[in-house]
């Protein structure tokens, strides 16, 4: 039928208002791929012999690897999980005596995420989406003076856990929710790359409102609606009608000055009449097209749009109105299903921001229905179902070992059946943030501007002049990585390393590549060397004991006892390491001592046990999660 009537548009028989530009209907058939369908919350299944589930999430699992005749791994040590849950849910690593600490794992699970340390790390994975930085980007990379104040909003909104409807109405109307002049939040749809010195400023802001209207299509539905700015949807039922009418609501909010970057949205005075723009083309206005959304969700129903307390159109918050109400068939799937792949490394369906028809099915459809279903129920709580995902069974799972393992990962070796807990490596900023933690640099000064520590000269050389001014406040040097300066045309060298994203589109998955500046950054950088030297000259100022070093790096590093084996290997390694450095300068012996040094030690001994803190730093064990 849409082959048929796409032919009838070439000959010119669909058209609307009359003028050159023909759309197509939306067909019940359209609305019949499993994305665009009803949430509707499956009942639980019984499963015969299932004494593993811990919540309905593990009878959802359980039954897809009965059904493979598979059975789940047992559950990790309580160690293991402890340490697995703080780098998951904070990015930092735990305490020893945290790990030791004579806590249930629930009780764990709650502190953590009431800690603030829980919206830092979960703001971590918004801003990617919001591909967010401090940065217009382009040649000159203007700094955008205010644009921590959004990272430190979206931060605060995490911990506060402000409801997941609320969160999408305050970054799209937060201006016209009761007359606010609080428009902070709404920087998520302007946080974009953008060029204010371009000579066409036209040009400039329909760059912009199509930069964002795709991105809130990709990051609130999951559609990747950008691809119908220049013509229609080549796979998805949405037109360039829709694309432009989705846009229409935001126009009267974006407006832009020359050499001025773009910050919150604010509406001023009457807006102007909105086009549908021939083949994309800035300067090429189309039919007049009124605000609407996307035909395919909509189910008939007519964007309700009125003005606002604070005398705007209204648009934006009856956008946000209309993407939460339950039976909106995406919303609450795509966030689900980003907050599933936090926890294991990919999503439910694979393609996070592409719920389209080129998009992955989900590898459990009723599962992720029942947690879009359970999320509407629990008044869009997130932390909810976070607590939910994290205390299942599923979660608890081992990563590897024994007869159960070899058996799982032979006949499911992708986990699509979620056999077994997948390990996966930190990503950059956590891997950072972990070792400041074991130089004992445990500093949680929260909010403010980004701060800018020490980088290679030859990668600051590459920058216009002053564009990464090194903070005079050493103490600003070992911040958390979310505070670290966000600069579009350089990525701080750690984390871009580690596949931090450009900030130039949404981000909603990072690769997790295998380079070799991966391993030069651990083994070789300033940073490496200076935090090595911090956790070795911090435990020197307690203990002089080889044995007691060991164990407190293993402590800091791995949340455990070292082993017998691992005592003799490094007591082998101090051994190695001082006859090596008798050949070594005083000069360059200075480069490695510990910070600080004890007066009484030799520094051809101490310079050992930085090493030995940078080879802790370089295992496997330290950057990931398992």
């Amino acid at each position: 039928m849409r082959i048929i009537l796409s032919l009838l548009m070439l000959l010119g028989a669909v058209r609307i208002h009359g003028q050159d530009y023909q759309e197509l209907p939306i067909l019940e058939e359209d609305r019949e791929h499993w994305s665009f369908m009803p949430i509707v919350r499956p009942t639980l299944a019984e499963v015969e012999n299932d004494s593993w589930s811990n919540n309905p999430i593990d009878v959802f699992i359980f039954k897809s690897l009965n059904n493979a005749g598979l059975s789940p791994m047992p559950v990790a040590n309580h160690k293991a999980l402890v340490r697995r849950i703080y780098l998951d849910l904070t990015g930092l690593p735990p305490s020893y005596d945290q790990v030791i600490a004579d806590k249930r794992y629930e009780q764990v699970v709650d502190e953590l995420l009431n800690s603030p340390r829980f919206g830092e790390r979960q703001a971590q994975h918004w801003l990617d989406l919001a591909r967010f930085a401090e940065t217009d980007g382009f040649e000159h990379d203007q700094v955008r003076a205010d644009a921590w104040r959004y990272r430190d909003w979206v931060i605060d909104a995490f911990n506060r856990n402000i409801p997941y409807d609320e969160f999408i109405r305050q970054q799209l109307a937060a201006d016209e929710i009761d007359g606010s002049n609080d428009r902070v939040a709404t920087m998520f749809c302007l946080s974009g790359p953008d060029m204010p010195d371009i000579n066409s400023q036209n040009e400039r802001s329909h760059s912009l409102l199509n930069e964002m209207t795709s991105t809130v299509g990709a990051v609130f539905m999951g559609l990747q609606i950008g691809c119908a700015q220049c013509h229609d949807h080549k796979f998805d039922p949405i037109s360039q009608a829709d694309f432009y009418r989705l846009r229409a609501i935001f126009q009267p909010a974006v407006h832009v000055v020359k050499n001025k970057s773009v910050g919150v949205l604010q509406e001023q005075g009457e807006p102007a009449k909105s086009h549908l723009m021939i083949r994309g083309d800035f300067d090429k206005p189309g039919i007049e097209l009124d605000p609407g959304v996307l035909r395919v969700v909509s189910d008939k129903q007519e964007l309700v749009i009125s003005k606002t307390k604070a005398g705007t159109t209204g648009r934006r918050l009856a956008l946000a109105n209309w993407l939460t109400t339950k039976n909106h068939p995406l919303t609450a799937r795509v966030i689900v299903n980003r907050l599933w792949q936090q926890h294991f490394g990919k999503g439910l369906v694979s393609t996070l921001s592409d719920f389209g028809i080129m998009g992955d099915s989900p590898t459990h459809p009723e599962l992720l229905d029942w947690l879009a279903a359970e999320l509407q129920s629990q008044q869009w709580d997130l932390k909810a179902i976070h607590r939910l995902i994290v205390t299942s069974s599923t979660y608890m799972q081992a990563s590897e070992g024994g007869d159960v393992f070899e058996k799982n990962k032979k006949a499911d070796p992708e986990n699509v059946l979620w056999s077994r807990f997948p390990r996966r490596r930190l990503d950059g900023e956590a891997i950072r943030d972990s070792m400041l933690v074991a130089a004992g640099l445990r500093q949680y000064q929260m909010g403010g501007p980004g701060v800018r520590p020490p980088i290679q000269k030859e990668v600051a050389q590459t920058l216009l002049k002053n564009q990464w001014n090194v903070s005079p406040n050493k103490r600003d040097h070992y911040r958390r990585s979310i505070y670290v300066f966000a600069r579009r045309n350089l990525r701080y060298p750690m984390f871009e390393a580690f596949d931090r994203p450009d900030a130039n589109v949404s981000c909603p998955q990072r690769q997790k590549s295998t380079t070799a500046p991966q391993a030069l950054i651990l083994f070789n950088s300033r940073l490496s060397l200076d935090l090595a030297r911090r956790m070795a000259g911090d435990i020197l100022a307690t203990t002089r004991d080889e044995d007691d070093f060991v164990r407190e790096v293993s402590r800091r590093c791995w949340s455990r006892e070292p082993t017998a084996e691992m005592v003799t290997a490094a007591k082998d390694f101090f051994t190695r390491s001082r006859e090596m450095s008798k050949a070594s300068s005083g000069e360059d012996l200075n480069l490695v001592a510990p910070k600080p040094l004890p007066p009484e030690i030799d520094i051809r001994a101490a310079a050992a046990y930085t090493e030995f803190c940078i080879v802790a730093f370089n295992t496997l064990e330290f950057i990931v999660i398992q």
